[in-house]
This record gives C-alpha cells, structure tokens and sequence, in this order.
C-alpha cells in the first residue's frame, strides 16, 4: 500500500454518522474525499475543505482509505460491488462502519480479498454528537496488519477502540451482542418508568437513581460474565433465587398497578424455569442455562 496517501481518506456515505466521521478526518489534517447519492449533502464538507467526487468510482480511486457508513450492508453493496470499483480495490482498505451481521462482514472480505484489498469491520458503540472524544467505544476486527497500520486514523474517530482479532465477523458479532444488552435494560428502564408514573414519582428522578447505581451494576454484571465464563455457577454474589422472587414480585405489582406487565412477565418466567430446572441455588447467571436450551 501507497505511504503517499496516509493522511487521504475517502468517506462514503454522508448522513448523520458519516458526516461526522469525515468532518473529525478534516479537523485532524485529512485531505479528504466524500461521495454521497444525495450530492447536496456534501455540501458543509466541501465548505470545510473536502473533495466532492462525482462517482463512487472517482471515490475509490482517490485513496487508499476508503470508509463505507451507509444503511445497511445492501446499500454499500449497491454502491461498491460493480466491476470497475472491484478493479480499482486493489490494494486499498475498505474499512467498513455500516452496521451489519457477522456474516456480512466476512462476505465483504472475501470480496475484498478476492479483489487484491484489505477489510476491515467496525461497530460504532455511540452516536454522531458522542464521536471523537477519548472514551468513544468503536469495536473493530480484521487484518491485523491493518489494524497496526491504520490505528491513528481509527483514534480520529474515538479514543475507546477494541480490536477483537482477525476474524472480520467479530465486531459486528459483538455489536450484536451489546446491542441485546442495550435493548434489554432499555425495556427494562422504561417499565421502571412507568413504575414510577403509576407511583407518582417523577421520572426525571428515576433517571438520576439509575444513572447513580448503573456503575455498580456494571460491576456486578461483568462479575457474572466471568461466573459464565469459567463455568463455575457456585454463588459467589447473588443466588438465582432471589431473582426469582425479585421478578415474581415486579410482574404481580404491574398486574395490581395495571400497568404493562409484557416485560416482567417474560422475565420472571425466564428465571421461574431456572428455578424449576435445578438452578435456583447457582449463581444468578445460572439463568445462561435456560437460553443455551433454546426455544
């Protein structure tokens, strides 16, 4: 690969995400190159110093750094799999930012490297306004060359980077991942809002309350990845049966309140089969069990 271009960049896809992430390469000194169906919304950029150009194909070939953020993996496919820009890869980075599936990602490497480039993937764990500052969590795996190579470009983008190792699909698989986790205690979040509606509570409150105990509960959380992680569910922290009572509880006072009662209901039946399945006196994380089973 070209030393020429290391501080050349093209950005390809221009909303919220993508205009942030090639507004940051500018500010660091960046020659950069953008391309976006939608020309006008390149507008700002150029006004900040960045190149239009007229194809994805002009893109490309304007340096050996090419970021993707659109859509989904079909967008970027749309724009990139086409027989001239699949020549003009060769030995360039594709460095994907879009959001997709663990298979996607290793889709798109083989693509790459059957055309003579590199991959590599990338999960943004933050939104536009939270980019570039020294905590930004962006998840990435692929070539680890290419990770030692390209690192100061990434830390452009946040300074909490994870590279998970060679396998292209791994970032995406662990977006996937924390994802579930973020959609979970959301659900959670909001029944506890409406808890404290139906109690009178101002929810501004609440949200102080959990912001105040979520780093103990991260604490206790990772405790339980590594209780699963060694497969010793002796208790350590918190026996499965309290939780049991914990969710019974919370489902019976949403019936009694008459409020939605979807989410706890699903979750104290969850840990109700732990209990009758022989688990209420492991460790809460003891539960994995039941999800491991399928359904």
């Amino acid at each position: 690969m070209s030393t020429d271009n290391t501080k050349h960049a093209t950005v390809i896809g221009l909303g919220q995400m993508g205009s942030t992430l090639a507004r940051l390469l500018l500010e660091a000194g960046y020659r950069v190159t953008v391309w976006n169906r939608t020309s006008t919304r390149a507008d700002p950029l150029v006004a900040l110093g960045a190149v239009l150009a007229p194809t994805p194909l002009a893109a490309v070939q304007a340096s050996d750094v090419v970021i993707v953020c659109v859509h989904d993996y079909a967008a970027a496919d749309a724009i990139l799999r086409d027989a001239a820009i699949a020549s003009a890869m060769r030995g360039k980075l594709l460095l994907q930012l879009t959001t997709g599936s663990p298979a996607e990602a290793r889709a798109s490497d083989a693509w790459m490297r059957a055309n003579g480039g590199h991959y590599f993937d990338g999960a943004i764990q933050a939104a536009p306004s939270q980019m570039g500052r020294p905590d930004t969590p962006i998840l990435l795996s692929g070539e680890g060359a290419m990770w030692r190579e390209h690192e100061p470009l990434l830390r452009v983008f946040g300074g909490g980077l994870g590279y998970l190792g060679e396998d292209p699909g791994a970032a995406a698989a662990m977006d996937m991942a924390t994802l579930s986790y973020i959609y979970g205690a959301m659900i959670g979040f909001l029944h506890g809002a409406r808890i404290a509606e139906s109690e009178g509570f101002g929810v501004d409150r609440y949200g102080e309350l959990v912001a105040g105990i979520a780093p103990t509960f991260a604490d206790f959380l990772k405790y339980e990845a590594d209780v699963i992680h060694s497969g010793d569910f002796r208790v350590g922290e918190s026996p499965l049966s309290i939780s049991v009572e914990a969710t019974a509880r919370i489902a019976e006072a949403a019936r009694q309140s008459g409020i939605n009662g979807e989410f706890p209901r699903f979750v104290a039946d969850l840990f109700r089969r732990a209990a009758e399945a022989g688990f209420a006196d492991e460790e809460a994380a003891a539960l994995i069990k039941v999800l491991r089973a399928g359904g």
